[in-house]
């Protein structure tokens, strides 16, 4: 059933998370950044319109830049590209990766509630 009142794509990993890699990312070749199934890394930046992440040290391309006050001398420089979200999966506290579920829970103070997402391997609460 299609989205009526929040039409916002929902992922199930934010900026933040640790991810573990589903399937092996190839790279070019002079970087020899390939990153097989089962790598592990931080998620540094998050598209939900495009459904695609940034995992650092993942999918790395060489970019052609201009001199400017980060880089005085220009040149190339190896920068992480974006991969679809559904090559990667949340890692739980044990290290495993885990599939995402979705629970509302009530704040006892305030009475106010909201959602959580937690590892269905473990039931632990991935939202602080």
């Amino acid at each position: 059933m299609p989205r009526t009142k929040n039409k916002q794509k929902k992922l199930h990993v934010k900026k933040g998370d640790t991810v573990m890699l589903t399937k092996q990312i190839t790279a070019t070749a002079s970087l020899n950044s390939d990153r097989p199934k089962g790598y592990v890394g931080k998620i540094l930046r998050v598209y939900p319109e495009r459904e695609r992440v940034i995992v650092e040290g993942v999918n790395l391309r060489i970019r052609h830049t201009k001199p400017n006050q980060t880089y005085p001398q220009g040149g190339r420089i190896p920068r992480e590209m974006p991969i679809h979200v559904s090559n990667v999966m949340p890692v739980d506290s044990s290290g495993n990766r885990t599939r995402i579920g979705r629970k509302w829970i009530q704040d006892q103070e305030t009475g106010r509630g909201r959602w959580i997402r937690y590892a269905k391997s473990t039931n632990e609460e991935l939202d602080r």
